[in-house]
């Protein structure tokens, strides 16, 4: 059976979204167009618009609609702490807990060699210059636990130190009300490298 030349060209654009098949992009669309024409609509128009008016921020690189994002305008935000997340939605998750009251960078992916994704792909450069600023006196790397993460920590830390910064990594172990029988065993090994005195 033949598609509409629109109904394909919808059903491969929604294709371009993480974890989108083919089947879930076609469901996607059938949907939008016989049971929400108006959420369509608005999709459409916020889509636009976001694509309008948002850009990254010049000193976080976190997604802005002013040259210079609310966080990094804030004056009660501590500037001698820099975080270093891999996305936005880090940044997001991190700001959630309330626990972190300085600024961040933002890398917008993480090294991936066989992906093609390498220091000049993630703004390593734009990182090092910003953590220079004469005001931050401590980077938190705060890069997920996979390979990838741990590569770019290791890969940004060592840039990091090398121009007399003091770097930090965030720490990982056992989640807060986990039973030590439901744990995997690297994550309890983990806990136990990064014990502290109490």
């Amino acid at each position: 059976m033949t598609l509409p030349g629109t109904l394909s060209s919808l059903i491969d654009a929604l294709r371009v979204l993480p974890g989108v098949g083919p089947k879930s992009a076609a469901r996607m669309a059938y949907h939008l167009l016989q049971r929400d024409r108006h959420g369509a609509a608005r999709l459409s128009a916020c889509l636009l618009a976001a694509l309008d008016q948002l850009h990254h921020c010049q000193r976080c690189n976190n997604f802005s609609e002013e040259p210079v994002c609310e966080i990094c305008a804030s004056p009660r935000r501590d500037a001698r702490q820099l975080c270093v997340v891999e996305m936005p939605a880090d940044l997001n998750r991190l700001e959630e807990t309330q626990a972190y009251k300085g600024l961040y960078f933002v890398l917008m992916g993480r090294l991936s060699p066989l992906d093609g994704i390498g220091p000049k792909e993630i703004g390593l450069e734009r990182l090092i210059e910003r953590a220079r600023d004469g005001v931050t006196e401590e980077v938190i790397l705060a890069t997920n636990f996979t390979a990838e993460g741990e590569a770019t920590a290791h890969y940004a830390g060592e840039l990091l130190k090398a121009r007399g910064l003091a770097v930090s990594r965030i720490a990982r172990g056992l989640p807060a009300g986990g039973e030590l029988e439901h744990v995997d065993g690297m994550t309890i090994a983990q806990a136990l490298l990064d014990r502290r005195a109490v």
